[in-house]
């Protein structure tokens, strides 16, 4: 922990050192000093991290060493703080003080360097001291030097692909059978019925849970379903949203107005969507009756087999949510089954599996001894599967021999005889057995909000902007961070929620009791504070903070205070705009700024121009989001994130050539005008050479080529009227870009009324509407673009390419829209052998009859058919489609019957319709047989 202070604080020194070089003397030989003292004292760190816990000594010391650390830290930020507010003074006076700006910028810097000087020479003093009391106090031959090598932890092939996942290890057979039956057994006597799941904590509740909601019987057997994450800090207004959006799917717009709603109308609005359909509701983690009460009334308890899911710690809460039913899964009747501990066969299993992967490992492949090791290990879970997972995932990374396993059988004596609490026991000597790398990683992931499903990218990029993750020759930052990610996953130290379509984790989940561990230790290390209730004592010396609750009407003021704040982030209601002047005067070194998801039109104030050091910054609003033109003084900014929300953007932003994610997809950027093009030269997005993702409105930024020089992007999506700036030029930086992951093109006017084209477009918007321009021309090709697998279009295509050669060489997901393609697109996208999910939309295509051949999309998982109105006839010849696992059909009106061949697709689990037309109602209403058995019908079929 002291160490990623260290090393943090290392960086950020050795950019002042050559950004600041008109630092005189003294001053220069001082802060060179405290860099050299801090690089030895970083390579002791990486050794002594590790081993604090065991000895107070060197807890003490590695405690001094983080505080002067941050200490060092606020100096200099400070420093550089003060500078640029001189700066922004002398840009104001140069009118006045033309013939004389060096000289006013040579006196107004004396102070600061004085400054500086002085409180850099306690520093060094304060050091020196702390480096003697190593010899003093015998913690020499405690703590050694470590290796300065970057090459550390799991291999990049083992940490690219996470190799063991909690719901694939932890086995609960008979468990599984009997809740299954649970919820599939109907009583037509018997309304809507609960049934729950009880253990204590990791015990693997909520993997039994999953296993038996996500198994097929289950599936097949309810119209709809919804999970959801209750928590001790649940919220019915998200639970209800969840809900309906699990069990309809909803346009942004819906969404929008649904978030508007308040409690009673959306409870309102789930009624209805269930009031006629068999449901199945998954509650994971539900801590008091009042969750349970706050949904009941909402979910109908209509007597046609529709049950509730819920997994709780406590047995009174189950026996509450039935009264009628006997508590104890012994009874034939009850609907409660309790978790019971593992025992030790099923315990030595889980510990092997973890352990050593994939790999067929059986205790006559190991010697008589690692094993007898072995099984004392797993003793000391007390058949706990958490603890096997997490403990097993620890081992993995360790040599298989008798001294190995040894000393992390005496750790563990260690840690058990710190308290009663095995469980946490372990957990925490796998926590202290993290690389010093991966313990700050480990532990941010406890600023989220409990149960709580964080998007990896965020994640990701928030490690970065705070420091935590260390550069590794030409590696990109991102793709470090995700090593750390995947290696943290293969400690089950983070659990995988969802996967990309090309294999990448795409969200994650925190165990509850490992989130625990990270609160706790992060606490203990001053790392963050979570603010999880309303009578918040705001520690003074917090660099983090986390807000997971309304804060009143005394709003966030109180406690905007602290100089020593970093970083402020919001998952309940964010700033308001007088809090800003607090912002302002206090906490103007931020790093890390999140302001959660705003509501109503928000105009940004220009004070967020003097926090120079942001790098991460994120606004989520509801209608329209306004940033001001002193954003250009974000100099450090990394990473900008406005989501979908409508925003207005200076064109000063191609000024920030620290930026990486340009997230703004609602996003349109200002024109710069002549004489600003005069008076500071031309600024595009050419500037800004680092960016890696970029999400914007099409304007005329896009025009000339400075798109093509953006090499290192990964991710591009312009949604808005393309339409004027489909040149070809345009495509040409296109084929520049052949890093892309994911591309999305959309070509559409969207609200833009025909007066306000004119104004901003003049006579070229009737060329250009009268032209009517493909969003695809057909030389275009996509053949270099080797990591490219996502890829979206809507706009008008006359033609698809009919050599693969044009296509991305690894596409796995492809979605069209408003293509108005005349010719069948089956007969040459069902030859990409990679695509795994196809969408056609909206008018994708035009035409009545669409074929799959044989031997076709033979990868093809997902079909999604939406919005094409003229389609009358889908088949699907023999051998085609052999993969597929979900198709989609919505609002296709005139489709007569289903598709010929869909009951020889033998891999398909779930069919979508929504609003056939009356001859493939008819069709539905009849089916019968067991090939229909299989397939599940997950949609209302009503007009």
């Amino acid at each position: 922990m002291a160490e990623s202070s260290v090393a943090f604080f290392l960086a950020k020194l050795s950019n002042l050192v050559i950004q600041e070089a008109s630092l005189f003397g003294e001053v220069e030989g001082q802060v060179k000093l405290l860099r050299n003292e801090l690089k030895w004292m970083r390579l002791f760190l990486k050794d002594a991290d590790s081993k604090c816990i065991y000895d107070e000594r060197i807890k003490l010391w590695v405690e001094q060493i983080r505080e002067v650390a941050h200490d060092a830290e606020d100096v200099i930020d400070e420093f550089i703080f003060n500078m640029d507010n001189q700066r922004q003074k002398r840009l104001k006076n140069l009118k006045f003080l033309k013939r004389l700006p060096t000289c006013v910028g040579f006196a107004d810097k004396l102070p600061f360097i004085h400054e500086l000087d002085s409180r850099v020479k306690e520093i060094n003093v304060m050091i020196e001291k702390i480096m003697v009391n190593r010899s003093k106090y015998g913690l020499e031959a405690l703590v050694t030097p470590s290796s300065t090598s970057t090459d550390h932890g799991v291999s990049q092939q083992e940490r690219r692909t996470p190799t063991v996942e909690e719901t694939d290890v932890v086995e609960i057979k008979d468990g599984m059978e009997v809740v299954k039956q649970m919820l599939i057994k109907e009583d037509p006597m018997q309304p809507r019925a609960v049934v729950s799941i009880v253990g204590m904590g990791g015990l693997g509740k909520t993997t039994l849970a999953k296993k038996v909601y996500n198994h097929s019987d289950v599936k097949q057997h309810f119209d709809c379903q919804a999970w959801v994450y209750v928590s001790q800090e649940f919220k019915p207004r998200e639970l209800l949203l969840s809900i309906i959006s699990s069990v309809i799917s909803l346009s942004n717009e819906e969404k929008k107005e649904m978030r508007e709603m308040g409690e009673d109308e959306l409870g309102g609005k789930l009624r209805e969507c269930l009031n006629d359909k068999k449901y199945l509701v998954a509650m994971d983690d539900v801590w008091s009756i009042e969750a349970w009460s706050s949904l009941r009334s909402y979910l109908p308890e209509s007597r046609n087999g529709s049950k509730v899911l819920m997994t709780t710690r406590n047995k009174e809460i189950a026996a509450q949510a039935n009264p009628h039913e006997v508590v104890g899964h012994t009874d034939s009747q009850a609907l409660v089954y309790e978790l019971r501990i593992m025992d030790g066969n099923e315990s030595w299993e889980l510990f092997l599996k973890k352990t050593f992967g994939a790999r067929d490992i059986t205790p006559l492949s190991l010697s008589k001894a690692l094993e007898e090791l072995g099984r004392k290990i797993v003793a000391k879970c007390k058949g706990l599967p958490l603890a096997i997972v997490v403990l097993g995932g620890l081992l993995s990374t360790k040599e298989k021999t008798e001294p190995s396993w040894e000393r992390v059988l005496a750790n563990i004596d260690w840690h058990l005889n710190r308290g009663p609490e095995s469980c946490f026991g372990i957990l925490a000597l796998s926590y202290n057995d993290l690389p010093y790398y991966l313990k700050s990683c480990f532990l941010y992931c406890g600023i989220f909000p409990e149960a709580s499903e964080i998007k990896a990218s965020k994640l990701i990029h928030l490690w970065i902007a705070e420091g935590f993750v260390e550069r590794r020759g030409k590696e990109k930052l991102e793709d470090i961070a995700e090593d750390y990610l995947y290696e943290l996953i293969h400690r089950s130290m983070v659990q995988v929620a969802r996967k990309k379509a090309n294999g990448r984790v795409m969200s994650c989940r925190i165990h509850d009791l490992l989130r625990d561990l990270a609160i706790s230790e992060a606490r203990d290390a001053k790392l963050f504070e979570v603010h999880e209730n309303i009578d918040f004592a705001f520690p003074s010396s917090v660099r983090r903070l986390s807000i997971h609750q309304h804060l009143g009407k005394n709003n966030i003021s109180q406690h905007l205070h602290n100089s020593l704040l970093r970083s402020l982030i919001f998952f309940a209601d964010p700033i308001e705009r007088r809090d800003w002047r607090s912002i302002r005067e206090h906490v103007k070194l931020l790093s890390v700024l999140d302001l959660g998801r705003i509501k109503g039109n928000y105009i940004l104030p220009k004070e967020i121009g003097e926090l120079i050091h942001l790098k991460f910054l994120c606004i989520k609003g509801t209608d329209r989001v306004t940033l001001p033109s002193s954003i250009k003084r974000l100099v450090n900014l990394q990473n900008l994130n406005l989501g979908y929300t409508d925003s207005y953007i200076p064109c000063t932003i191609w000024k920030l050539r620290e930026l990486r994610h340009l997230n703004c997809r609602g996003g349109e950027i200002s024109s710069q005008s002549k004489l600003n093009k005069c008076m500071n030269g031309y600024l595009g997005v050419e500037q800004l050479t680092n960016l890696q993702t970029l999400a914007l409105r099409p304007g005329s930024w896009l025009e000339g080529d400075g798109l093509g020089k953006l090499t290192q992007l990964r991710t591009l999506n312009l949604t808005g009227w393309l339409t004027p700036y489909l040149e070809k030029g345009f495509f040409d930086s296109i084929a520049e870009l052949t890093t892309l992951r994911t591309l999305v093109l959309k070509d559409s006017m969207g609200c833009k009324k025909k007066e306000e084209l004119v104004i901003q477009f003049g006579w070229k918007w009737q060329q250009h509407f009268v032209e009517d321009k493909t969003l695809i021309p057909g030389l275009m090709s996509f053949s270099r673009h080797t990591y490219l697998y996502k890829v979206g279009l809507q706009g008008k295509v006359d033609k698809l390419p009919e050599q693969t050669e044009f296509y991305p060489p690894n596409l796995l997901e492809l979605t069209l829209c408003d293509c108005k393609l005349k010719d069948d697109p089956m007969l040459i996208l069902e030859k990409l052998p990679t695509l795994r999910s196809l969408t056609l939309s909206c008018g994708s295509y035009v035409g009545k009859k669409m074929v799959c051949s044989f031997g076709g999309f033979l990868q093809l998982e997902s079909l999604e058919l939406v919005g094409l109105s003229n389609l009358e006839e889908l088949t699907v010849e023999e051998g085609a489609l052999c993969n597929l696992r979900t198709l989609k059909i919505w609002t296709c009106c005139r489709m007569k019957k289903f598709p010929h061949g869909l009951l020889q697709m033998k891999k398909l689990e779930k069919l979508d319709l929504f609003k056939p037309g009356d001859e493939l109602i008819e069709e539905v209403q009849q089916r019968e047989g067991e090939e229909w058995d299989r397939i599940r019908l997950i949609t209302s079929i009503k007009k």
